[in-house]
């Protein structure tokens, strides 16, 4: 558990997950918990290179922005997994957990990284999101994975339940982010974490990981390259956290939106 009387509850940091990641004395984190770009959508590089508001969304211009550093072929993808996964068993604590969202094309490649960053790769959940696009003969897609594992050791005695393999809900409607996850969905995985803790996650998107923690009782940091999810995030954040605490946490408009 952190001694976080001095951190605020929360904050999103706007800005380069690996460039933060390098700012960040070791051991300052309880757990990493994130959903990164996938660099999948497509069975061709080809296919890859389109925006990912073509990739993800059939919503045309309605669609929430683009966002970037989801084209890498596999091998860069792997590089750069085990890059930015090296940093933050770095700066992640003895025995913290770590829980990485990935589709079924990466997720080879994301336990690779994983175990070449230094951590103990423990398993694979699952989040049923129950709908898909049904193809005659074939499995439907309707499930995405969660990596996980911990800076080693990671002992029985810890303060946490046991979590379920499968989680099961719908995506989320009104989606502000692109590839956006339930909240309840994240509010159920940041369990893994003792009690007290702080949570890191260096691509925070629309900030569900940060607001799902701080509603369990955590504490949270979230980095997010894009200026305009920034914003969202802070402004999504704030609104639910203000309906309980009567505060206006708008989005400012500074680099650095720390609450």
């Amino acid at each position: 558990m952190s001694d976080n009387l001095t951190l605020p509850k929360w904050e999103i940091i706007h800005g380069d997950a690996l460039s933060l990641l390098r700012s960040y004395p070791a051991g300052s984190f309880d757990a990493i918990i994130t959903d990164p770009p996938y660099a999948s959508g497509g069975r061709t590089q080809a296919e890859k290179n389109k925006s990912t508001a073509q990739k993800y969304s059939s919503m045309g211009e309605n669609a929430p922005p683009a966002f970037d550093g989801d084209a890498k072929d596999q091998r860069s993808f792997t590089s750069w997994c085990a890059e930015w996964l090296s940093e933050c068993r770095r700066i992640a604590k003895p025995g913290a957990p770590l829980c990485v969202f990935i589709d079924w094309r990466q997720l080879p490649s994301m336990t690779d990284a994983i175990q070449w960053a230094g951590w103990i790769w423990r398993g694979t959940a699952v989040w049923d999101k129950g709908n898909s696009r049904p193809q005659k003969g074939r499995f439907r897609a309707q499930a995405e994975y969660i990596a996980w594992g911990s800076n080693g050791d990671m002992p029985i005695s810890r303060p946490v339940p046991c979590l379920p393999g499968v989680f099961k809900y719908g995506n989320p409607q009104n989606r502000i982010h692109l590839t956006e996850k339930p909240l309840q969905l994240m509010r159920d995985i940041v369990r893994i974490t003792e009690p007290g803790g702080r949570i890191l996650d260096p691509f925070a998107g629309s900030g569900t990981t940060v607001l799902a923690a701080v509603q369990e009782g955590y504490s949270a940091t979230g980095f997010e390259m894009s200026g305009e999810y920034a914003a969202r995030a802070v402004a999504r954040i704030g609104t639910a956290l203000s309906e309980s605490a009567n505060l206006d946490y708008s989005a400012p408009k500074d680099s650095n939106f720390t609450h």
